[in-house]
């Protein structure tokens, strides 16, 4: 397995006395599995409605995300 390019490294962790570092696709898509497997036991054992989370998200995304057009422009340089 190649080694992946230093700028790709998100953190290098110990895992049975080995160093080894996780790029940041690695951790996001682990992030990502964390998050599906979460909502999902809570949608299964009924502790959130699916309806109300999209919903949430929907907020969340309202407050915190603007469309390209409204985002701060960069400086010409």
């Amino acid at each position: 397995m190649d080694k992946p390019d230093p700028k790709d490294i998100a953190l290098r962790v110990m895992a049975d006395g080995k160093m080894r570092d996780v790029t940041f696709q690695e951790l996001t898509l682990s992030n990502n599995l964390a998050q599906e497997s979460l909502v999902r036991l809570l949608i299964k054992k009924k502790m959130i409605d699916p309806k109300e989370l999209l919903e949430e998200m929907n907020t969340v995304r309202k407050e915190r995300y603007r469309p390209a057009e409204e985002a701060p422009k960069k400086p010409q340089g």
